[in-house]
């Protein structure tokens, strides 16, 4: 779900508030794989460098990212 959410932000050049909130709820539950975290560092790097435009304001999944370890 992570990549896809991922690829869809990459897809439209926005990243959705409603996407933001589900990459949240799904690294809350700490299962997922290391390509997800992959993907999850170039969406980050993607939104610092102005290539992914964020409709939320709130840094909290994006800058979180080191916090997550894999299953």
């Amino acid at each position: 779900m992570i990549r896809a959410l991922i690829e869809s932000a990459f897809q439209t050049g926005y990243l959705s508030v409603e996407s933001e909130g589900l990459l949240h709820q799904v690294l809350a539950n700490k299962c997922y794989q290391p390509e997800d975290l992959a993907a999850l560092a170039d969406l980050y790097e993607a939104v610092q460098a102005g290539k992914i435009k964020r409709e939320g304001s709130s840094p909290v999944v994006l800058e979180s990212l080191t916090s997550y370890k894999t299953c």
